[in-house]
């Protein structure tokens, strides 16, 4: 009866937990406030949200997942975060790559192999903190991370994040924070900005160790943005500093501009009123697409560059074409060649036909430095807009703002928006706002991708181009002292990418003894090194694993990396050189009177199965495994066997779920067969 007591008291403990964080009207949990979720004018995650958030499995050790489609493109899969991503680039090494998210309470992510690889190493948040995570890198290197919508505290580190100093306030408000730093080697370089609702602009002249604010404004819309760009010759001579006013529909994006490094302003130098609805304004007073909110965020940049376009001020946006409750959203983009006092008229960002059938949202935007060009991307259901089926699109301007060259799907897959699914009113959150940086050859895109149905965060090149290897897992060489293995490499498709690929590849267990040799050479001759494309055209070359002086039997990992002239875009690929036939076991003594190619076991099968064979009679057996296509995928023999009965273990982790066929050649038989892998 005690034990039962216990029992029936820790059921009430913890059905009273529960009842408290699910029906307490002014919950504060983990740092976020969840008392006024159903304020149309505040943009804070949300109860419901959060409580799935929290029911998902997360990934707190960095991931390492490379997700590649059927052409071969590649998505990170960085991670489970909570939404919101806000990144940034080095400007002095385009491998190290930031971004922050909303988590338990923030997650702060950094690469420093241009996103092959992400580590999650937070700073000690100051308490109370959370939400709405900015960064920015000034023109040292030295990082900067920003957490907090009540009171935005910034850490620095001048490690790329590895390791941070403690958080400093930069500026007061209680919702939509954001931050700059200037870039340039002009009189303000290394200066930091930083402004949050209602309208509060602060600055830092030394590296955040203090903050003054100079400048307030009223803000009563979320959606404050920064840009710092130049004042004719002077480098960063210009802040630009927008801020919301009006209601949920319609805003206006007033723009302040400072000439003196953010310490004064000249108010209003314009405003713009035309963003209007985006999707629907439903009951409760928000503006949603399928019922997750949105809001029509004035995302700005300006042209650091010496080029044509110097100075030139953008604002991207996204807006119902036609206007209206209930029409579906384009990205709109507006310049202004005056640092803001006067502005061109709307310019169409996304190229779907109609346009008036699909919802574009969520835009984010970034102008490189050095060249000018000016990258956006954005969400798009342009593939199946009755669905809600959506991607994530990018394109980019090397006119200003003018012209865009044709959109491409960065995300290299769709799924259905948003997941988790919204109820009628509910206003979910499914993030604000993502990120895209560049560096002077491409950029790189980071946002919330439920494809998995968790808030994973994927992030991928744009520009960009496919990588494909073939065999796709293995390739056999027959002897450890003078034989030789090849594998072709292809880039087989681009997305608007038109440049170099270098290639270089890697043995992760080299052999003891002897040496196993890999070089690139020509598609066709071997007498030709290559491992140099210049694309377009697509093209090839091959990986040649040569041995020599007795490299022991075994089966050998090759890492195969193909990257850009700055390391960027980079994608590997993940081979093994099969050296003796190595997994290739004799079943029997004894001599089969025929050559026979026996259907595998199990079959189907996940992820492996055997595969048997009977040879008659010694000589060169050829054994391969194709994919419905016909591309090969597996080399599992390529060398002289002696008669008797053999098995091998096809291990088929690294391949996606289908229908493969693998066969069989010597001189006097050939044999194919079907195999299905499901996962």
């Amino acid at each position: 009866m005690k034990k039962l007591l216990q029992l029936l008291t820790l059921v009430v403990i913890c059905a009273t937990g529960i009842f408290l964080f699910q029906g307490q009207d002014n919950l504060n949990y983990n740092g976020y406030d969840f008392s006024d979720d159903n304020n149309p004018l505040r943009d804070k995650p949300t109860r419901e949200a959060y409580l799935k958030y929290l029911s998902m499995p997360h990934d707190n050790n960095g991931s390492d997942v490379i997700v590649t489609d059927a052409l071969g493109f590649d998505n990170n899969n960085i991670g489970v975060d909570f939404a919101e991503q806000m990144g940034s680039t080095n400007p002095n090494n385009p491998l190290w790559l930031f971004y922050g998210a909303n988590g338990s309470p923030q997650n702060a992510w950094n690469s420093t192999n241009a996103g092959l690889n992400w580590v999650l190493v937070q700073p000690i948040y100051a308490g109370g903190t959370c939400c709405d995570p900015w960064s920015a890198y000034d023109n040292l290197g030295n990082l900067y991370y920003a957490s907090g919508v009540s009171g935005q505290y910034v850490y620095k580190s001048t490690n790329n994040g590895n390791t941070w100093g403690s958080g400093v306030l930069s500026v007061s408000g209680n919702d939509r924070n954001t931050l700059a730093a200037d870039q340039t080697t002009g009189p303000y370089g290394g200066y930091l900005y930083a402004a949050e609702t209602p309208g509060n602009f602060a600055r830092s002249t030394n590296g955040n160790v203090s903050w003054t604010t100079t400048f307030s404004s009223s803000n009563t819309v979320p959606g404050t943005m920064i840009a710092v760009g130049p004042n004719g010759t002077t480098n960063g001579g210009c802040v630009i500093y927008v801020t919301n006013t009006g209601s949920t529909v319609p805003v206006t994006y007033n723009f302040h501009r400072s000439l003196d490094g953010g310490l004064t302003f000249s108010a209003n130098v314009s405003s713009l009123s035309d963003a209007g609805y985006v999707g629907t304004l439903n009951t409760a007073g928000r503006l949603n697409i399928n019922n997750a909110r949105t809001r029509p965020y004035p995302m700005i940049a300006m042209d650091n560059s010496n080029g044509t376009y110097r100075g030139r001020l953008f604002c991207v946006y996204a807006s119902n074409d036609p206007p209206g409750n209930g029409n579906k959203p384009d990205i709109i983009l507006k310049y202004s060649t005056d640092m803001g006092s006067t502005w061109s008229a709307r310019i169409k960002v996304n190229d779907d036909s109609p346009s008036t059938g699909s919802d574009q949202w969520f835009p984010a935007v970034w102008c490189e430095k050095t060249t000018g060009k000016l990258y956006i991307k954005w969400y798009d259901t342009r593939e199946n807009p009755g669905a809600y089926t959506t991607g994530v699109w990018g394109t980019f301007s090397t006119t200003g703002g003018t012209t865009f060259a044709v959109n491409q799907r960065i995300s290299n897959a769709s799924w259905l928006y948003p997941q988790p699914a919204c109820g009628a009113n509910q206003n979910c959150y499914r993030g604000d706002y993502d990120a895209f940086l560049a560096n002077p050859k491409v950029g790189y895109a980071v946002w919330y991708d439920p494809r998995l149905g968790n808030y994973n965060t994927f992030g991928g090149w744009f520009p960009d181009f496919a990588m494909k290897t073939s065999p796709g897992t293995n390739v056999a060489v027959a002897n450890g002292v003078n034989d030789s293995g090849f594998i072709f490499v292809s880039i087989p498709a681009l997305k608007l990418y038109a440049d170099t690929v270098l290639f270089s590849a890697v043995i992760t267990n080299p052999p003891g003894t002897g040496t196993l040799t890999l070089s690139f050479i020509d598609k066709t001759n071997n007498g030709i090194t290559r491992n140099l494309l210049v694309v377009p055209p697509t093209d090839s070359v091959r990986l040649r694993a040569k041995t020599s002086g007795g490299v022991p039997n075994a089966v050998y990992n090759v890492v195969v990396t193909a990257k850009g002239p700055n390391g960027t875009p980079v994608h590997t690929r993940n081979v093994t050189v099969n050296v003796g036939a190595v997994g290739i076991g004799i079943i029997s003594g004894e001599i089969p009177s025929e050559f026979y190619l026996y259907q595998n076991y199990p079959n189907p099968f996940n992820p492996s199965t055997q595969i048997r064979f009977d040879i008659a009679a010694k000589g060169n057996v050829n054994l391969n495994v194709y994919d419905i296509s016909g591309k090969l995928v597996a080399n599992i023999v390529n060398s002289t066997l002696a008669a008797g009965k053999y098995s091998y273990d096809f291990d088929g982790a690294n391949l996606s779920t289908g229908v493969y066929f693998y066969r069989i050649e010597t001189p006097d038989y050939t044999s194919i067969r079907k195999m299905i892998l499901v996962k």
